[in-house]
């Protein structure tokens, strides 16, 4: 008699729908941050910047290979002295073009990650409004979701606002 009473509690548990009254959605950052308005001029602004860079780079890099050939084609003319002093200092030029290659990169990443991290503040308000209006307890990033239905994806709403709310961002 207790098992059958058991049987049935548990089948009615397990038969009643459970319906959660949590709206819980997910949104895809990463599209936002490239197909959005300001997301572009990031993109736009900072391969303007290293396109700006390479070009001073290739061009130091020009100079030191000249200052080389040119070393190379002087070393039977030279004294062993007077050539082994042009040599360290063509090495403290190579030493030194690195050196400016390795600020150079550093310095666009870190103007990346801070125009990013600009967005990403522009957008939080924007989904703080967005979640009210919609009764939305949960906003979860689409690459931490293994499976999700498609009406539970806000992205395109999301840029919609960002769009018209954020048309730009400065990078430095």
């Amino acid at each position: 008699m207790k098992k059958i009473l058991i049987s049935i509690i548990l089948l009615i548990l397990f038969s009643v729908p459970g319906y959660s009254s949590e709206k819980i959605v997910y949104l895809d950052v990463e599209k936002i941050m490239q197909e959005s308005i300001a997301g572009k001029s990031i993109v736009a602004q900072l391969k303007k910047k290293r396109e700006a860079s390479i070009s001073k780079l290739k061009k130091k890099e020009k100079e030191i290979i000249q200052k080389e050939k040119k070393l190379i084609s002087q070393k039977n003319v030279l004294s062993k002295e007077e050539f082994e002093s042009k040599l360290k200092k063509l090495r403290s030029d190579i030493s030194n073009y690195q050196k400016d290659r390795n600020k150079t990169s550093n310095e666009i990443t870190k103007s990346r990650v801070k125009a990013s991290t600009s967005l990403i503040s522009k957008l939080t308000p924007i989904l703080e409004e967005y979640s009210k209006k919609n009764s939305i307890r949960i906003i979860v990033q689409k690459k931490n979701i293994v499976m999700g239905k498609k009406e539970d994806d806000i992205t395109k709403d999301i840029l919609e606002l960002i769009n018209q709310k954020v048309k730009s961002i400065k990078i430095d």
